[in-house]
């Protein structure tokens, strides 16, 4: 497994995503996953789901200082006066007295930055979480709560895939020591029908999901949290780690970004930022 440091933190580059997971294929899921080497899980409070992440946590056998979790905060609870509450909630849920990262899950504009960042602030301060992040946040909105209100993001987690080019993204996050985490890497698994990922993997025994994930992780400061619950699937998705791609073939996978590739894009959703021309 390969490793960014964020801080003191150790962030595993590739984790398991649970959105849709529930009930018991959600907590066998985790299980498996720890059990096939995984040390990073993904969830959120509104993926309702946070009790069967913990219990396939616990049941893993493995010591909760093994795992990188993470939680998102919804946007009905960013509030001083609800996120403390709120994260106690969670931290219930998920059996354990912390998680590594806790993330504002959507940019909500009708309380202050200002006021969620003292919120994420007073909940690591309480040794709630280590680090603190956003999701799903514009360069503009990342400006404003680590520049312009100091906060210590260590994290933007947003869509991104090789149909969706986050590079002003990326630009910045590397350029603040931060990492994107990518959330529906795989795009849905449409990079399974594309010639030009099926004929790189081809060359390397790899699926176009493994060639997809390799793609991600070999980037600088870039985390994926693909979601599955099949216990192949699982296993294909870690197993990226013995070959690595060409700088060509990075560039061949990185030019099917188009106009139109995104796929998460709810009406609360900001106004996306839009990549440079190369």
């Amino acid at each position: 497994m390969k490793f960014f440091t964020s801080g003191q933190q150790k962030v595993p580059v590739l984790g398991l995503g649970t959105w849709q997971l529930r009930a018991s294929e959600c907590e066998s899921a985790v299980e498996k996953a720890i059990g096939l080497g995984y040390r990073h899980i993904d969830t959120a409070q509104i993926y309702d789901n946070e009790t069967e992440v913990g219990t396939g946590i616990k049941n893993s056998g493995l010591a909760r200082n093994e795992i990188f979790l993470t939680t998102k905060v919804w946007m009905d609870r960013v509030s001083q006066s609800m996120m403390m509450k709120s994260v106690d909630e969670s931290l219930r849920k998920l059996k354990t007295d912390y998680v590594d990262l806790l993330l504002i899950h959507w940019p909500v504009t009708t309380v202050p930055f200002k006021e969620q960042m003292e919120a994420l602030k007073e909940v690591r301060a309480a040794g709630k979480t280590k680090l603190i992040g956003v999701s799903n946040f514009t360069v503009q909105q990342m400006h404003e709560v680590h520049d312009e209100l100091q906060a210590p993001i260590a994290t933007n987690q947003v869509e991104y895939h090789p149909f969706l080019n986050q590079q002003p993204v990326l630009d910045y996050i590397r350029q603040n020591d931060m990492f994107l985490t990518a959330y529906s890497p795989l795009a849905r698994g449409a990079v399974s029908d594309v010639s030009a990922i099926k004929e790189i993997g081809m060359k390397y025994n790899k699926t176009p999901g493994q060639v997809t994930l390799r793609w991600l992780v070999q980037q600088d400061n870039v985390v994926a949290i693909p979601k599955s619950a099949s216990e192949k699937h699982i296993l294909s998705n870690i197993d990226i780690f013995d070959f690595a791609l060409t700088i060509d073939e990075m560039a061949k996978i990185s030019a099917l970004a188009k106009s139109d590739g995104r796929l998460i894009n709810p009406e609360w959703a900001p106004e996306w930022d839009t990549a440079r021309a190369a």
